[in-house]
């Protein structure tokens, strides 16, 4: 084991299309490494052991795909038309105050946005992805802009004690919500390798367990966090492509578990059917449906709802609850596409739908 303690209806013209990148929006969300023309010689982040994932330098998904080139990103947003999104996507659950904490037997799941979660069971407090910015962004003047406000106030969130943190677009790492939680609440971030330099670099005093696929950290309440494989990449800048890695988590406890996927591809279902072998069953997962058009570009990293389902059966959990769609415009699927396709699909497999629903802000799962 080690552990060590990121509409244009019409095409863009070359100024806009220099500016948009130049300033980091969906290249700086979806890496900088889209666009880099040369990168580090060694790794800023990590230093370690070869592994079937890292190859001493970079991390990379086994038999996967890897993240676009720079000319498919030319091609995609010069020429692919993105739907058109509102300025503002209203949820009738905004304003939801959680609970300070659930009974050991129960769990509660809040979508605040995007892939920000609060997970509350075993009576413990878990956030996913912290993001409360207006912008998945280096920069809060430029970039995807959220277009609706989180469904849970920062002031109305309970004590975080856990931080579980995927991987480090800007759309999943933000540094202003950490700093923020970390100084109201100082909680242990769990993030895979790499990310805690990161993560330290910026937030002083910042208490941080990394570790690896496979890798299990205990937390307060008896509580364990496992570190998966899921199939998708990193950067935060032009340079630093999959140098720190990324991953889904489970989390485990003596009354429930729960499957974090975070951003990932299909990937034939592999991720899947390994967690259904090591884990049996899952009383929940919480699963990405959005952010997955263009296929031809997205295939690898992104699934559709479709593929969320098709993964829903494949690990066997009773529930599941959709994320990472409807509040940051960052491909090209109109807004309520991903809800509108997941219903289709489980339709399609004859599964009900109460049993996997595609959350918006504020909206609460219960157990």
């Amino acid at each position: 084991m080690s552990i060590t303690g990121i509409d244009a209806a019409a095409p863009m013209n070359r100024r806009s299309f220099l500016k948009w990148f130049g300033f980091g929006t969906v290249g700086a969300v979806f890496g900088g490494g889209l666009w880099s023309t040369r990168a580090q010689a060694t790794n800023p982040y990590y230093s370690g052991p070869k592994s079937d994932h890292f190859d001493g330098r970079v991390f990379y998904n086994p038999d996967g795909v890897p993240p676009g080139r720079f000319t498919d990103l030319l091609k995609w947003q010069l020429f692919d038309r993105p739907a058109k999104w509102p300025e503002t996507y209203d949820s009738e659950h905004h304003g939801t105050v959680p609970r300070k904490r659930v009974a050991e037997n129960q769990i509660e799941v809040t979508l605040i946005g995007h892939a920000t979660l609060l997970i509350q069971v075993n009576g413990v407090n878990l956030i996913t992805d912290p993001v409360f910015s207006e912008r998945a962004s280096p920069y809060q003047f430029v970039g995807p802009k959220r277009i609706n406000p989180p469904g849970v106030s920062f002031d109305d969130l309970p004590a975080i004690d856990t931080v579980l943190l995927t991987h480090n677009h800007y759309d999943h790492l933000d540094v202003p919500t950490l700093a923020k939680l970390v100084g109201r609440d100082n909680p242990t971030i769990i993030t895979p390798l790499g990310n805690d330099t990161i993560v330290n670099s910026s937030i002083e005093g910042a208490k941080i367990l990394a570790g690896d696929w496979g890798d299990v950290v205990e937390i307060p309440g008896g509580a364990k966090i496992h570190f998966e494989p899921c199939h998708h990449w990193s950067a935060r800048g032009p340079w630093d492509r999959r140098m720190a890695l990324w991953s889904a988590f489970v989390i485990e406890t003596p009354n429930a578990r729960i499957y974090h996927i975070g951003d990932t591809g299909f990937h034939s279902g592999l991720n899947y059917k390994q967690a259904a072998k090591k884990f049996g069953t899952f009383d929940l997962a919480i699963m990405p449906i959005g952010a997955y058009e263009p296929r031809w570009f997205m295939k690898g990293q992104h699934q559709t709802p479709a593929e969320a389902v098709e993964g829903f059966k494949l690990c066997n959990a009773d529930h599941a609850v959709g994320h990472h769609w409807g509040t940051f415009r960052l491909t090209n699927e109109p807004i309520e596409e991903p809800k509108e396709l997941l219903s289709k699909a489980l339709i399609e497999h004859g599964i009900k739908p109460e049993r996997f629903a595609a959350m918006v802000p504020g909206q609460v799962w219960r157990r």
